[in-house]
């Protein structure tokens, strides 16, 4: 993760930068939804195609020695701070030279030399882990931040609730980012919660808090860019809701239109505002010295990029039971007693 200069001039190479990291974290997800049914892929993925904009928005506006953290869905947030890719496949197959030796899959992902930390299933498991280590940065005044990526439900957790009222009262600088997509599994927001906003809950924690069209790469960058500037300056932690939408199942790689708890007209709708067409719409609207053949090049160069990092990664050597049994409690010679 590298630093970016402000304020943002929207310049060529700023906004091609934008779109290629969003394509490249479509592609993938693309690939791993092409290849699930006959490849050996050892773990549930649970895809983010569709909630591209707002990992490389935040990304794009962190600095070296920034942390990260996330959840369930995380492929897009590995990805946009700079996650290994073929170590990503690697971990969906099993391998040894996973990101996590392949005892991770999907839902555990690291990469400790971008400063992406950890992914872990658990609904807000993450979380104050995120705090713990933003306490840590405090107390060595350190100008680094950490960000915590969460979904909608997280906020249904009471840790969630513990780990804002801590982080509010020792002003830690750590960034919330709540990926909005309306469901939880194939619960709709409005069965989970209440008639009020997520800003509101979260600023009566005394957090500043602010919603933005999570399908707006440019428009999340500006906001998180503020935001950042203010929890790195020592205000202490903020909150950013950003408003999206998964087009894929909740967990594999089809679409579930069929299951009912949704409608397809509804996905309709939300395609309209996918955040790679919206980016390309932009740069035709701005007139940019981007020719469409410059970003079908873009594309195919990504594409080519993927493809040779799934080739990659299928020559690894899957991780031995042994080996895997070491890590599980009780101890495998136990378990064959």
């Amino acid at each position: 993760m590298k630093p970016q200069q402000s304020p943002w001039m929207d310049s060529d190479e700023d906004v091609l930068g934008l779109l290629e990291s969003m394509i490249r974290i479509r592609h993938v997800e693309d690939k791993i939804a092409a290849v699930y049914a006959s490849a050996p892929i050892r773990t549930p993925v649970h895809l983010c195609t569709g909630q591209e904009a707002t990992p490389v928005a935040v990304a794009r506006c962190l600095e070296q020695g920034d942390l990260v953290f996330s959840h369930h869905r995380s492929h897009g947030h590995y990805l946009a701070v700079g996650g290994n890719l073929v170590s990503l496949f690697a971990e969906l197959l099993g391998h040894e030279d996973g990101c996590c030796a392949g005892l991770g899959g999907s839902q555990h992902l690291s990469d400790t030399e971008v400063g992406f930390v950890a992914s872990a299933p658990i609904l807000a498991g993450t979380v104050p882990i995120a705090a713990g280590y933003a306490w840590n940065f405090k107390v060595k005044q350190s100008r680094s931040i950490c960000v915590s990526f969460i979904g909608d439900a997280v906020v249904e957790e009471g840790v969630f609730h513990e780990t804002l009222n801590f982080a509010a009262t020792h002003r830690l600088p750590v960034l919330f980012v709540c990926e909005n997509n309306l469901y939880s599994v194939h619960a709709h927001i409005s069965v989970r919660q209440p008639d009020r906003t997520i800003v509101d809950l979260v600023r009566g924690h005394g957090i500043p808090a602010e919603s933005v069209d999570g399908n707006n790469v440019l428009e999340m960058r500006s906001r998180i860019e503020r935001m950042v500037g203010l929890v790195r300056s020592g205000s202490g932690p903020a909150f950013l809701e950003a408003q999206t939408y998964r087009t894929k199942e909740h967990v594999g790689p089809s679409t579930d239109w069929h299951l009912g708890y949704r409608s397809e007209s509804e996905g309709v709708e939300w395609a309209d505002r996918d955040p790679i067409a919206m980016l390309k719409r932009y740069i035709q609207l701005r007139r940019f010295d981007v020719s469409e053949l410059r970003i079908v090049a873009l594309s195919a160069r990504v594409i080519e990029q993927v493809e040779q990092a799934w080739a990659r990664a299928t020559t690894g050597t899957p991780i031995e039971f042994e080996t895997a049994m070491k890590f599980v409690f009780p101890p495998l010679k136990e378990i064959h007693e």
